[in-house]
């Protein structure tokens, strides 16, 4: 029987006494696109933490290609919702994915034009950090990502302060990553519209596990009544 590629199982945490995830378990296979949901509060970003090993659980574990979280943290890599920068800073898109070292002495300017190219930044090399618009300050991001040649993408909420076209973009190229090079894909998101487009799995989380599996499963009314309450009307899926 082939091993899940992650496994999560029996995850607690807690600050000052106060519970922050009850109980996690879940596993997906290698390849999976997970879109994790859940309200403001609900530890969709302490989840991320725990698997990045930034903080460690009181109690459970979790298992990356059957390896512990520290050693497997080479394998991960994380596109975080912001990254806050002086915009006067005189730094361009090459400078800037050229600071990521990966320690691979070959990977030089043709790694990183063919990372870029893969985001559709071919020929913005040369444009200042600061004139990028949002949309295309994610796109390279996610190229800084691309250049290790990870296993595993982590994204929290990648298209958030982006307008809808954006948000399209940013997703679909997340898509294509996952179908051209097989990478697993964790997306943090409140769009619904993300989890019935592009998910594989989807984890249903409110400091507890409400619920997992594909999105024909796992997102009904019940749930999201269960996720949101009174507001579950607000995250009915926008129209692209």
């Amino acid at each position: 029987m082939e091993i899940p590629y992650l496994q999560v199982n029996n995850l607690n945490y807690s600050i000052s006494g106060q519970t922050i995830l009850h109980d996690i378990s879940f596993k997906i296979e290698k390849g999976d696109i997970l879109v994790i949901i859940g309200p403001n509060g609900s530890g969709k970003t302490t989840l991320l933490k725990l698997i990045l090993g930034v903080i460690k659980p009181d109690k459970g574990t979790i298992l990356i290609n059957n390896r512990n979280v520290k050693t497997a943290l080479g394998k991960i890599a994380y596109v975080p919702q912001k990254f806050d920068f002086d915009r006067n800073t005189p730094i361009t898109v090459k400078e800037f994915i050229a600071l990521e070292k990966c320690g691979k002495r070959e990977h030089g300017l043709r790694y990183i034009s063919d990372a870029l190219a893969q985001v559709g930044m071919t020929g913005k090399e040369n444009k200042k950090l600061g004139v990028l618009s949002g949309g295309e300050f994610q796109r390279l991001m996610i190229a800084r990502a691309l250049l290790h040649e990870k296993e595993l993408l982590i994204f929290d909420e990648p298209a958030a302060g982006i307008d809808l076209q954006g948000e399209a973009t940013i997703y679909s190229l997340i898509s294509q990553i996952n179908q051209k090079k097989g990478t697993t894909c964790l997306i943090v998101s409140h769009e619904l519209s993300v989890v019935s487009r592009f998910a594989k799995q989807v984890l249903c989380l409110n400091k507890s596990l409400v619920c997992f599996g594909p999105p024909q499963v796992a997102i009904t009314p019940e749930v999201l009544k269960n996720l949101y309450g009174s507001e579950a009307g607000l995250y009915h899926h926008h129209k692209h």
